[in-house]
C-alpha cells in the first residue's frame, strides 16, 4: 500500500504516477500484481469533485496498463488530497526476490533516471525548464513492469528494491546493512536527468534529501573523485523511481539488453557487490 500528496499540477497526471507508485513494490518482488484497491483522501467542500474524477481516471489509466483489475476502495474526507493503491499481486514462493541477499561479484543495475525530488523542487518554484518537467512526470508514470518481467526471466537476480522516498542510496542502504556485503557505486555511471546539475549547484534541493543523507551519511564512503553534486542526486527522494536490481556478473549483461529491449532504455549498470566495506556503500 502507498499513497501521497500531488506532486503535479494535472489531477490525471498525478493519478498516474502515485498508481504507478503504488505498483512498484509488487514488481520488486518479483511478483505480478492482480488486483488493487483505491486509497482516496479529498476535501470534498472545498474543491470540485471532477478533480477526483481525474484523478481516479488517471489511476485507472495505468492499472489498464498493468492489466491490474480495480476492485473497489475507500475514501476519507480530508483537508489535503491523497491518493495511492493497495495492491495485491502473486509470485511462488520460490521466486519471490527480496532487498537482502546480494552476493560478492554481482552487478547493480538501476533501471530509470535520479532527480524526480530536485526536479519537482524546481517546478514549484517556476524554475524548471519545460524538457526536464516532461522528462520527470514521464519517468514517474512509466510502469517498472518491463524491467520486472525482464528481472523474472533471467538467472542469477539476487535481489531487487525500487527507488523511492529513502533515494538510490537510502535503499541502497537497506540492501547492506548489518549484511555481509558492501556495495560500490560508479557515480559517473548513474543516469540522472539532463540539466539537473544546475538545480543542485544552485540549492533547488528537497527538504527530504537532507534527511536522507543525514540518516544514511554513516554508511557511506563518498570519494574525491565523485563530484559532490552528484553524491547529492544520490540521496534525492525518488516518486515511483526504477529498481536497484543485484544480479550475478554472468548474467548482467543478458539482463540489461533484455531491459532495453523492452523500452528501458536509460537502465545501466551502476556499480558492484563486494566482500570488502561490508554494510557500508563506497561511491568514486
Amino acid at each position: 500500500m502507498d499513497f501521497f500528496t500531488p506532486i503535479v499540477d494535472d489531477p490525471r497526471t498525478f493519478g498516474r504516477i502515485a498508481a504507478a507508485n503504488a505498483l512498484s513494490d509488487v514488481y520488486a518482488k518479483g511478483a505480478k500484481p492482480l488486483t488493487a484497491l483505491n486509497i482516496i483522501c479529498f476535501p470534498s467542500e472545498k474543491m470540485d469533485i471532477s478533480i477526483l474524477h481525474d484523478i481516479l481516471l488517471g489511476g485507472l489509466d495505468t492499472m489498464n496498463e498493468a492489466d491490474v483489475l480495480l476492485v473497489g476502495g475507500h475514501s476519507v474526507d480530508d483537508r489535503e488530497i491523497k491518493y495511492g493503491l493497495s495492491v495485491t499481486g502473486i509470485v511462488h514462493p520460490d521466486r519471490v526476490i527480496r532487498n537482502r541477499g546480494a552476493r560478492p561479484g554481482d552487478r547493480l543495475i538501476l533501471t530509470k533516471p535520479l532527480g524526480t525530488g530536485i526536479a519537482n523542487t524546481a517546478l514549484k518554484a517556476n524554475m524548471a525548464p519545460e524538457a526536464l518537467v516532461e522528462a520527470s512526470i514521464r519517468t514517474m508514470a512509466a510502469l517498472n513492469r518491463a524491467a520486472a518481467e525482464a528481472m523474472m526471466e533471467t538467472p542469477g537476480v539476487h535481489a531487487c528494491t525500487d527507488i523511492t522516498g529513502f533515494g538510490f542510496l537510502g535503499h541502497a542502504a537497506e540492501m547492506v546493512e548489518d549484511g555481509d556485503v558492501g556495495f560500490r557505486i560508479h557515480a559517473s555511471r548513474v543516469p540522472l536527468f539532463q540539466g539537473i546539475r544546475d538545480f543542485v549547484e544552485m540549492g533547488i534541493l528537497p527538504a527530504g534529501l537532507y534527511r536522507n543523507r543525514d540518516f544514511r551519511m554513516a554508511m557511506m564512503d563518498i570519494r574525491p573523485e565523485c563530484p559532490p553534486w552528484i553524491a547529492d542526486v544520490l540521496f534525492d527522494p525518488q516518486t515511483s523511481g526504477g529498481l536497484l536490481i543485484a544480479v550475478a556478473a554472468e548474467s548482467a549483461e543478458a539482463l540489461l539488453s533484455r531491459i532495453h529491449n523492452r523500452g528501458v532504455p536509460e537502465a545501466a549498470v551502476v556499480g558492484d557487490v563486494t566482500e570488502e566495506n561490508k554494510g557500508k556503500i563506497t561511491v568514486f
